[in-house]
């Protein structure tokens, strides 16, 4: 079986695209690390989370993931509150900025811990759409307090768009095909 450590909505969409059969299993571990850059940091995350789901399910694949952005060296996860996100937005804004995703698979016949960075230039956003943006609470669970899939936000992207969303594909279904 196959289970995704991950409470987030995206993920699960996102890895539906390649597996038919899986469960949700969100781990409780703090999404905190000792790595200041974020290629460590991402993997460090994932690890964590996926190793409190295997060590439950040792006969299972267990996939986890973490996002950040990063902009001018500095960590974006998910905003704390409305306030953090539209500040969030605000330093985003016209800005090109870097996505990482850090992914961990655990399993009988599957271990692999690899990242994935994407590179994302943001539109200009107004106060009004970022209100609005926020009023929606579409960017409060989102590292970075955006969604390359919400209309309106992303100008253009280099790179994987799962990524960006939270779950690189092309190398998990690789990973996953060789465990079967």
């Amino acid at each position: 079986m196959i289970i995704l450590a991950s409470a987030s909505p995206r993920r699960r969409e996102l890895l539906a695209r390649i597996c038919r059969g899986f469960t949700v299993e969100v781990s409780d571990v703090e999404e905190i690390t000792r790595y200041r850059k974020p290629h460590l940091a991402v993997q460090e995350i994932a690890c964590r989370k996926c190793c409190a789901v295997a060590d439950r399910h040792p006969c299972d694949i267990v996939i986890a993931a973490d996002t950040v952005v990063c902009l001018g060296g500095r960590i974006m996860g998910k905003p704390t509150d409305p306030d953090d996100a539209k500040r969030m937005l605000k330093e985003l804004s016209g800005r090109e900025h870097t996505v990482y995703t850090g992914v961990c698979v655990k399993g009988p016949h599957a271990r692999a811990v690899y990242y994935e960075k994407s590179s994302v230039r943001m539109n200009e956003l107004s106060d009004e759409f970022i209100d609005d943006y926020v009023a929606s609470g579409a960017p409060l669970d989102k590292a970075g307090a955006y969604g390359i899939q919400d209309n309106g936000v992303v100008a253009g992207y280099t790179g994987e768009y799962a990524n960006v969303m939270g779950l690189p594909l092309a190398r998990l279904e690789t990973i996953l095909r060789s465990a079967e």
